[in-house]
Parts: C-alpha cells; sequence; structure tokens
C-alpha cells in the first residue's frame, strides 16, 4: 500500500491523505461521547470523526469499510485539528 500526503489546501483548509486504508476505528478513550478514533496507514496516524458533525454516518460507513475490506480513499483532515472532513472515493484509472 502507498500513501500519499498532499498538501494542497483547498476551501475547506484540508489536508488530503490519498490512497489511505483505515487500520483501525474505534471510540476515542478520552472523549467517546464526542469522537471516534481512527487510524490511517501501517505507522498508523490517529484522527477523528466528530460524532456531532452531520455527515457522521456516512463518515463512519467509509471508514468501516476501509477497516474491513482494506478499500483505500482519498481522505481529507482539516487541518490543525486533526478531525477527518471528507472521505472520498478514488476515481477509476480505466
Amino acid at each position: 500500500m502507498i500513501t500519499s500526503c498532499s498538501g494542497s489546501s483547498s476551501s475547506q483548509n484540508l489536508t488530503w491523505y490519498n490512497h489511505s486504508v483505515i487500520t483501525n476505528v474505534a471510540e476515542d478513550p478520552e472523549k467517546p461521547e464526542e469522537f471516534t478514533r481512527v487510524s490511517i496507514g501501517i505507522s498508523p496516524q490517529i484522527f477523528y470523526l466528530s460524532k456531532k458533525a452531520d455527515d457522521y454516518k456516512t463518515l463512519l460507513e467509509k471508514t468501516s469499510q476501509s477497516h474491513k475490506k482494506g478499500k483505500a480513499y482519498h481522505i481529507g483532515i482539516e487541518k490543525n485539528t486533526n478531525i477527518i472532513k471528507q472521505i472520498n472515493e478514488i476515481p477509476s484509472t480505466k
């Protein structure tokens, strides 16, 4: 698996982790009512899903699918917060 981090900023001020696979999804031990903890990559980096986000269920479904099936996504992390804001399908190269 190859993971790349892109520093290009978008209107939402995101850092992108391209072709990334989730290695773990678990309740955050410090704030379980607010966050789900998500690990990305072989040498895991820790990020979070906010349970208060409008699209929490959609993001959780994608992180779970990546974790269970090894599916890679482009993952957008909000700068200075470590909160996952977007998970995008990888466009087909066919």
